[in-house]
């Protein structure tokens, strides 16, 4: 026997077997079980949602031989034909290929004759949206009100093209694309019975790039089942798919937060040797940003699938809503320009820094920046001018006080203020990092560090966080530590963090004063109605 193709193979046999689609599942369902029968039904959606595969059930409910039911017997004469595609009262047309009004009528004049075998003559046609205007025309009358024993199923991925008057004489379904979770669940039972083991990795790999079509994911899983010889493996479907590790889009928006331009370039480097599409890598860098905003929001609404929950989370932590939103925006612009780009990496580069320059934190090269808005005088053309408080002279920062010697003493005496530079001295990044920084130090005891987590940052809390901390504090200090974390429901003092932002947020007020204060813009505003823009404002870089 011939190899049947995966999608045919596992096509939905009955309601119970549909993946999705739970809101037709349901309509159908009740109606079959409450004869409540239509005349006439249309599907639409995109391609390999079930449109097709939903109109051959149905079929199959209405000519079962043990009655109209939503739970067809399968056993039947009637429904084993309707399977193999060979009952003579299912007559499937590909509207594509018989647009003109000839075949229309020639369809239709069998209408009226009673069915062969079944209980109904049901009429699938797909691709509805191709008929011409007249074949429509035609259709119409039949459509309206047709003989008791037909039934027009209707298929189409385009029904805005489809006449008013056909739509009011349908009930119509609207056919959902499947979510990655879906695919994935269905796609791991399928390899289950074929009774192969596949890399999680790989599964979601075929999902994401299904785009939402099952029939896509299916004909995606044979030809990767087929690329690695029987087996399913993350770097062997990457690269039938020609993508690249997802972790990419992860390091390029960490060295992003970090504001490092030399690590970016040094990651959209090695990103290249994989020969990316780069218009699809920044499709990705997109969908990562909108799941690290809602994580920012909802930690707990995400979900795993992707295999990329504590990667996102960590994002969360390290970047501001700011910052995230300003980015958002950026790379949908950055798609839209990048086929404007003489070179692919070049543009997205581009795309890139301009995040960089262009983020709420990054430093001017002068003390304080403001751009005054000049209402110009009668006859005057409109002027924005860039102005700057003279730049005055700080004394240097007093020396940071001196990182606890490792093993100075049994228990080295590190005050609050000094917890710090002591996660300066660690091997910590990601939510390690970040859960330390957001931390109140109490001291050493017996070995034990002992530190208290902000409220509003217990999401960064994990007993794998936990250890790399301790790893990194015993590799510090040269002997065991143990780390013990609480949540307190309020801080007696400041984490390294909220002292961060507080010195961030006291600088900028300075520098919004020195702008306020300074008699050149005064001048500036007083001579041409201007005012300051406070969003352009930034604190000199220290």
């Amino acid at each position: 026997m011939s190899y049947q193709v995966l999608a045919r193979k596992w096509r939905p046999r009955d309601f119970t077997e549909l993946v999705g689609q739970d809101h037709v599942q349901r309509a159908l369902v009740n109606a079959l079980d409450n004869d409540r029968l239509h005349h006439a039904y249309l599907f639409t959606g995109t391609r390999g949602v079930g449109k097709t595969t939903i109109a051959r059930i149905l079929a199959k409910s209405l000519n079962c031989e043990t009655g109209v039911s939503s739970r067809p017997c399968g056993k039947c004469s009637a429904c084993k034909e309707i399977n193999e595609g060979r009952f003579v009262d299912l007559i499937e047309v590909d509207a594509a290929s018989r647009t003109k009004v000839e075949d229309t009528r020639e369809l239709l004049e069998n209408v009226q004759y009673a069915p062969t075998r079944g209980r109904y003559k049901v009429y699938l046609i797909d691709e509805v949206h191709m008929l011409s205007t007249h074949s429509f025309n035609a259709l119409l009358k039949t459509l309206e009100e047709p003989p008791p024993h037909v039934k027009f199923l209707l298929a189409t991925t385009d029904p805005q093209k489809l006449p008013v008057t056909i739509l009011s004489r349908c009930l119509q379904f609207n056919l959902k694309s499947l979510t990655v979770p879906q695919i994935t669940g269905q796609i791991e039972t399928i390899l289950k019975q074929e009774k192969i083991d596949p890399e999680e990795a790989a599964v979601r790999q075929i999902a994401f790039a299904a785009c939402g079509s099952m029939r896509d994911a299916l004909s995606l899983l044979d030809q990767a089942i087929a690329f690695g010889n029987g087996s399913l493996k993350e770097d062997e479907v990457r690269a039938m798919l020609g993508t690249i590790d997802r972790d990419v889009i992860y390091r390029l928006l960490h060295a992003l937060s970090q504001g490092d331009a030399a690590l970016l370039m040094d990651e959209i480097g090695k990103a290249d040797t994989f020969v990316p599409d780069y218009a699809a890598l920044l499709a990705d860098v997109v969908s990562v940003l909108q799941r690290v905003a809602i994580a920012q929001s909802l930690p707990d609404a995400i979900d795993d699938s992707y295999g990329d929950r504590e990667a996102v989370l960590a994002l969360a932590a390290a970047m501001s809503a700011e910052d995230i939103q300003l980015y958002y925006q950026i790379a949908l612009l950055g798609r839209r320009d990048l086929p404007l780009s003489p070179e692919p990496r070049g543009g997205f580069e581009m795309v890139m820094l301009r995040m960089l320059a262009f983020r709420p934190g990054a430093a001017a090269p002068i003390s304080a920046a403001a751009t005054v808005a000049a209402a110009p005088p009668p006859g005057a053309q409109a002027q924005s001018v860039q102005t700057a408080s003279p730049a005055k002279k700080t004394p240097p920062a007093p020396a940071s006080a001196p990182v606890p010697a490792p093993a100075s003493a049994p228990a080295p005496a590190t005050a609050g203020g000094e917890w710090s530079a002591v996660i300066a001295g660690l091997s910590l990044k990601g939510m390690a990092r970040e859960m330390s920084l957001n931390c109140v130090f109490h001291g050493i005891d017996d070995d034990v560090v002992k530190l208290s987590l902000d409220p509003a940052h217990t999401h960064l809390l994990g007993k794998a966080r936990v250890e790399q901390l301790e790893t990194a504090l015993c590799d510090y200090y040269q002997r065991t530590i143990q780390v013990r974390v609480d949540t307190a429901a309020s801080l007696a003092s400041e984490t390294p963090a909220a002292k961060k932002k507080r010195e961030q947020a006291e600088r900028q007020r300075r520098a919004e004063d020195s702008i306020e204060q300074d008699e050149n813009i005064r001048a500036l505003q007083d001579a041409f109605g201007g005012t300051v823009n406070q969003g352009t404002i930034r604190p000199r870089s220290d």
